[in-house]
């Protein structure tokens, strides 16, 4: 039986999930899943039973995702900075995780899980990574931008999120998503994430629903601003080779536009380049690090 399928939503779940659906919903909904330790003391139970129910509620959780028409959720599972924990609590978190996300992956869903995790090592990650594309000859200097960064993030695949959930209380990313979440809803509950409820789901949603038009327009107005400014970097490089060439400043305009798409394409060319062998250097480092395991 599927674990996040099992059960259905209630008459009035129901009715309420097709009232939400009628306004602008959400494509993509991060959670940091906080408060499992505190559940576990609330409840006077060990720190895995507070664990397990918090991958319990994943499920669930999942489920109403589903339900509401949410088709790609992200889930902050386990930061770099848990590792500092006991190493009894990080081994059985390691083996929950091991349990868990195998029975997961079995279902048919799309969930991202940021596992030993944290944005200010991806972000630096990319930067090295672009780095590298200039020092191989596969890029310019010219072709790093904010853009080609989005593309050497762990979440390159994905859109970025419209929604952010963290429970417990706790008024902070914790170094989760920094670079995505700019111009995503963050919603903060106090509720404890292993007694979170579809009620807390549909809140969170509201507030999205509410945030939605500002959230559209400073989105579209930054990547403006970025088309902008790529705009700005392709003129100065054709300014650049008309001068070389002996043209005046302004140059031929027929030529002007010869020189535009041609720059235009070749920096398409190197950047599809870079990507693809970007992709097979992760292959190779995956392939390696599963040898090793083994």
């Amino acid at each position: 039986m599927s674990w996040i399928r099992e059960g259905e939503l209630t008459i009035i779940e129901r009715f309420c999930a097709n009232v939400i659906k009628a306004g602008p919903m959400p494509k993509h909904v991060a959670f940091i899943m906080d408060g499992n330790r505190r559940y576990a003391q609330k409840c006077h139970v060990e720190r895995q039973q507070g664990h397990s129910q918090g991958f319990d509620k994943l499920a669930q959780t999942l489920r109403w995702c589903l339900n509401l028409g949410i088709r790609e959720v992200t889930v902050y599972a386990f930061s770099i900075e848990n590792f500092k924990r006991s190493k009894e609590e990080v081994d059985g978190l390691m083996d929950l995780a091991r349990q868990k996300f195998s029975r997961i992956l079995e279902e048919q869903c799309f969930l991202n899980v940021c596992f030993a995790y944290t944005s200010r090592h991806e972000i630096s990650n990319a930067v090295r990574e672009m780095a590298w594309g200039v020092e191989q000859g596969l890029l310019e200097p010219s072709d790093v931008s904010e853009s080609l960064l989005d593309k050497c993030l762990y979440t390159n695949n994905s859109p970025d999120p419209d929604l952010l959930i963290r429970t417990s209380g706790e008024v902070r990313l914790s170094d989760f998503l920094l670079w995505q979440t700019s111009h995503s809803c963050l919603v903060f509950q106090s509720v404890l994430w292993p007694e979170y409820s579809f009620w807390n789901l549909c809140e969170a949603i509201l507030r999205f629903q509410m945030n939605y038009s500002a959230l559209q327009k400073a989105r579209d107005s930054y990547m403006e601003e970025r088309r902008r400014q790529q705009m700005e970097r392709d003129q100065a490089y054709v300014t650049k080779k008309l001068q070389q060439e002996g043209f005046a400043s302004h140059g031929d305009s027929r030529r002007r536009r010869t020189l535009l798409q041609k720059c235009t394409a070749m920096r398409e060319e190197r950047i599809q380049g870079f990507l693809q062998a970007l992709e097979h250097k992760r292959v190779d480092f995956f392939e390696r690090l599963c040898t090793v395991s083994a």
